[in-house]
């Protein structure tokens, strides 16, 4: 047990609370404390109804049994490794801006499970940090069950296809890999690469909130550091190295 507690609590703060929500949501609903049908985003519960938590418990909850466990784990094991990996890697040392990326998804999912009629969104919020850790990471050569290897750039699109045959729902996937792309080409892509205005930038309340640690500076007026330091090794002639690789595989 102290093994565990000395895990967890090694897990960075902000992945660490919104693992131990996507574990604490749908164990209260298998365990009926609260009934699974006050957890899920039903429009007509939220706006007519004014069941305002349904936005916040539909990100965390999944109804876990027999035929979606395996669905559940899965996702629950890529939440811990690409949020761990994203917050500790181009969000080091600014959890306010990382905290602004979840919520700009996390809002941008929202509406469109209103929209669609999306009734959890744990999944596709997953598969938008999925999605942004891998175009920081792009040119990074992952491993995936079976051995296959491939560029990280392609791995939400892989995952998509992974999660359709274990159970998953495409859509789900889509809609998530598509709120991530709208993130990473707003933030990054269009006033980087692009030239571009800044569209979105992170709220004050949030740097007082969620101070920068280390003397990170407020703000993102310079590419990530995987992204520098690509940058720096093309100007030089030299090959691609944005971020630490790993295999999915590994704990």
């Amino acid at each position: 047990m102290s093994d565990l507690g000395d895990w967890f609590r090694s897990i960075p703060l902000i992945t660490r609370y919104w693992f131990a929500g996507s574990i604490a949501v749908p164990l209260i609903g298998k365990l009926g404390l609260v009934s699974p049908v006050y957890l899920f985003l039903w429009p007509d519960a939220f706006i007519n109804r004014f069941q305002i938590w349904r936005p916040i418990t539909a990100t965390f909850f999944f109804p876990v049994g027999p035929g979606t466990g395996f669905l559940y784990l899965v996702n629950l094991y890529f939440l811990y490794q690409y949020s761990s990996r994203l917050e500790t890697g181009a969000f080091d040392g600014r959890p306010a801006d990382y905290m602004f990326m979840l919520l700009f998804n996390w809002i941008c999912i929202v509406i469109t499970g209103l929209a669609m009629d999306m009734q959890l969104l744990m999944i596709p919020l997953i598969m938008s940090v999925l999605y942004v850790w891998a175009q920081l990471n792009r040119d990074m050569i992952v491993s995936f069950w079976f051995g296959t290897r491939f560029k990280a750039c392609y791995l939400p699109w892989v995952i998509l296809g992974f999660n359709y045959i274990i159970g998953g729902s495409v859509i789900n996937e889509l809609i998530g890999n598509l709120v991530g792309h709208l993130y990473f080409f707003l933030m990054f892509k269009y006033p980087m690469d692009l030239g571009g205005r800044t569209f979105l930038s992170t709220p004050q309340f949030l740097y007082r909130w969620l101070p920068n640690r280390r003397g990170g500076v407020s703000g993102f007026g310079v590419p990530p550091a995987s992204m520098r330091r690509a940058a720096e090794d093309q100007q030089g002639g030299g090959r691609h190295n944005w971020g630490q690789g790993f295999r999915l595989g590994d704990q």
